[in-house]
């Protein structure tokens, strides 16, 4: 036994020899738990199950920490077919010494079997409908549940109590008396199935003493009267001296008349008596079939809620965790910044980083803290970067590499979108390519956002010639400095 303070070894003293702690008292409650846990023990060994459900208990309440009893509890619980219980036990158990703990060995023993796994739940899915038609009054198809699963799992105790209190109920004594004894072979000292056989073997006594005197009364040799104070005793007839010709007579009469009496009022009332019963029968199982529909679109409708609730939930995780959501942005962030401190001349690597981030992003749902990082970032290396960018993007426009030469220009003008020039150069770049209508675009961004830069007429001028003179045929692209240079295709001859 180890103290509740410090964990140490403790000895016979009333006190931790360790810390000093007071432990009279203490250790009076772990040995009341020990000996509940014992006597539990030695019921469950008898089969007195619920017997040593009630000791467990007891121990649990002294020390909850008891692992043998709570595991021993689990087990007395399954084997009373009381599966949820039991696991709940053993999870506990397993919680509480996560490590060297056998309920482990329990726990994958169930779950490890799904055949079993199926069974148990199926079980316990019919036993809970039983007792709705209990509640329903519909004993017979409670019955009917029961059976099937008493006789997959026979030791479900409360199936069989609840089985054997509906055949008292129908007063069926011979069939709950079976029932019964099957309840102690599970549990051999269980309170309510006591009762319930007390109940029945009392009926059962009852009609076999009801029927000895029946039976004696009807089969005499003789009959006795009192005469004064006489008991007188005669023989009773014989067959020989009852039988005659009016004896027979009467007797084939009756038997005609019985037969008339049957066939003209007993069976019409038993047919229609079993029609009633039929007509019923029928109504009480629609009314179920009604209820069975409307418990499915019910739970159609909660399927289809939860599932759009899925999706919505699916939207939001991948806004965060999804391409381009809100974590990958940060993280894409946090490693350009740790690239630019380990190599600050390592433009290249930081450029590709900060251009994946989405503007948008950072001005309307970023936090205060990432939005700062990234002006500052920005304000460090977008003025380089962008120039870099422009100087190549310029040299690959003037080769004829207009493809690398927008997205050069696109990357410039996205770390420096205060220099008209860059945005010129990117709508003719556009236009050289043959996209005329994002270098009209973009020309009128030009106009719009920078109205009296010089770059701003010569975009109207572009703008004003791709409309009057198609693109396909002037074999012309601006030149950057608001002229035109003449392609290949169309070069004149002087």
């Amino acid at each position: 036994m180890r103290c509740y303070q410090c964990g140490a070894e403790l000895s016979e003293k009333d006190f931790c020899t360790n810390c000093g702690a007071d432990v009279v008292l203490y250790k009076k409650i772990m040995h009341m738990s020990n000996r509940f846990y014992n006597e539990g023990l030695a019921k469950a060994t008898v089969r007195d199950l619920s017997g040593a459900v009630v000791n467990l208990r007891q121990a649990l309440k002294f020390n909850k920490n008891h692992i043998d009893a709570r595991n021993l509890l689990g087990l007395v619980y399954f084997e009373m077919g009381e599966t949820v219980a039991a696991l709940s036990e053993w999870v506990i158990s397993k919680n509480i010494r996560p490590q060297k703990n056998i309920a482990d060995d329990f726990i994958n023993d169930i779950q490890s079997n799904p055949a079993q796994q199926e069974m148990l739940d199926q079980a316990t899915r019919k036993y809970n409908q039983a007792l709705a038609y209990c509640n329903q009054d519909s004993n017979d198809l409670a019955i009917i549940q029961l059976k099937k699963v008493v006789s997959t799992y026979p030791r479900f105790l409360k199936a069989q109590q609840l089985l054997a209190l509906l055949y008292i109920e129908a007063e069926e004594w011979e069939k709950a008396r079976r029932v019964l004894n099957r309840c102690l072979r599970v549990d051999v000292n269980n309170t309510t199935t006591l009762r319930y056989i007390k109940e029945v073997d009392m009926m059962l006594d009852g009609d076999e003493t009801a029927a000895a005197k029946k039976k004696k009364a009807s089969n005499p040799n003789a009959y006795t009267y009192q005469s004064g104070n006489e008991t007188i005793i005669q023989p009773r007839p014989t067959k020989e001296s009852l039988i005659g010709p009016n004896t027979v007579l009467n007797i084939i009469i009756g038997i005609a008349i019985g037969i008339a009496v049957c066939m003209f009022l007993i069976v019409p009332a038993r047919v229609q008596s079993a029609k009633n019963s039929l007509n019923d029968e029928l109504k009480q199982i629609s009314e179920n079939s009604d209820k069975k529909t409307a418990q499915i679109s019910d739970l159609e409708q909660r399927v289809s809620a939860l599932t759009d609730e899925n999706e919505k939930m699916s939207e939001q995780l991948n806004s965060y965790y999804g391409e381009g959501g809100a974590l990958q942005t940060v993280d894409s962030l946090l490693t350009t910044v740790a690239l630019y401190i380990q190599n600050r001349e390592n433009l290249s690597a930081v450029s590709d980083g900060l251009y994946g981030i989405d503007k948008n992003f950072v001005e309307n749902e970023a936090s205060e803290a990432y939005r700062e990082l990234y002006n500052a970032i920005m304000t460090r290396v977008g003025p380089d970067i962008a120039t870099q960018c422009f100087e190549t993007g310029l040299s690959l426009k003037n080769q004829g590499d207009y493809t690398s030469a927008i997205d050069k220009l696109e990357k410039a003008w996205y770390f420096n979108n205060t220099n008209p020039e860059i945005l010129y150069n990117l709508a003719a770049a556009y236009q050289a390519s043959g996209n005329m209508d994002k270098a009209n675009e973009l020309y009128n961004e030009l106009v719009g956002s920078f109205p009296e830069s010089e770059f701003a007429s010569m975009a109207e001028r572009n703008i004003a010639n791709a409309n009057t003179v198609p693109q396909s045929n002037s074999g012309e692209v601006p030149d950057g400095d608001g002229g035109t240079i003449a392609t290949e295709d169309n070069v004149i001859d002087e």
